[in-house]
């Protein structure tokens, strides 16, 4: 029987998710590639994928999604990893470079400028290069390992999950866990839910986040108590129901602003959607 296949973001912040996946705790019914949010997202829409860590917007463009409970990449406060960096003040932004990387981070900058930053900007797709960026535009958008490893000194930094904790008082969602209803069908029972909220949480077992903090800290040239924070005080791994209002009222004022369409209704997995083999 085929595995399902996963498709799993390279970034630091998923790898608490994936503990038990990369270390040895499941077997063969899981086969993971790597990928950025974006491409994702197009894995599971063309059928490439069967299970991905999807950013919050794709949900509303990719067909018959069921949302694993419970697990997320979520904001309660700064988020650190998701930057609008400037040039000039952000009153002064009239053009912004968008991380190509990302869904959710540019329809949230979007938002977060239609609804209180005063309107109408110049957006342009680029590849997550600071200089780059920063060349032609006023402002670029930063997400994930290229955020957390910015020197924030020459410029004018934002938050964006801080900006709309700040404006709204609820939580951001960036991404969750979704399969595709088709990849289910004559597969073997599992309770798909509980696995991954299982390697959830072994993955942020205070030894396992320490394992993936020094793993992690020669790759991205921070230290380790940096990514350990990072992960323990910046990062909500969970889709609780404060997280669930949050992303409903980031659809609804997506939609508003056109930065996406409507969203369906959330449809989560449970044990019986998963079908036994006839």
């Amino acid at each position: 029987m085929k595995p399902f296949r996963i498709s799993a973001i390279s970034y630091l912040n998923t790898a608490p998710l994936l503990w038990d996946f990369e270390h040895g705790e499941q077997d063969s019914d899981f086969e993971i590639s790597y990928t950025i949010p974006s491409l994702c997202a197009a894995s599971l829409a063309d059928g490439s994928a069967d299970i991905g860590i999807i950013p919050a917007a794709a949900y509303t463009s990719v067909p018959d999604l069921l949302i694993l409970p419970d697990v997320a990449i979520a904001a309660r406060r700064a988020v650190r990893s998701i930057l609008l960096v400037s040039k000039v003040p952000r009153d002064g932004i009239r053009t912004v470079a968008l991380d190509r990387s990302s869904l959710t981070s540019v329809a949230l900058v979007k938002v977060l400028f239609a609804r209180w930053w005063g309107g109408e900007r110049s957006y342009r797709t680029m590849s997550p290069d600071v200089v780059a960026m920063l060349a032609d535009h006023d402002a670029g958008l930063l997400i994930g390992d290229p955020a957390l490893q910015l020197d924030h000194s020459p410029y004018y930094s934002y938050d964006l999950a801080e900006e709309w904790i700040r404006l709204t008082g609820h939580p951001f969602v960036f991404a969750f866990w979704a399969v595709r209803r088709g990849a289910l069908q004559g597969k073997k029972h599992r309770d798909l839910a509980s696995i991954f909220r299982q390697s959830r949480d072994h993955g942020l077992l205070p030894e396992n986040v320490s394992r993936i903090a020094k793993a992690w800290a020669p790759r991205l040239a921070l230290s380790a108590g940096q990514i350990q924070s990072y992960l323990r005080d910046n990062i909500h791994y969970f889709l609780d129901p404060p997280c669930l209002t949050g992303l409903d009222l980031f659809y609804r004022y997506a939609q508003e602003c056109g930065a996406l369409p409507r969203a369906p209704e959330f449809h989560f997995l449970t044990p019986t959607k998963v079908t036994l083999v006839s």
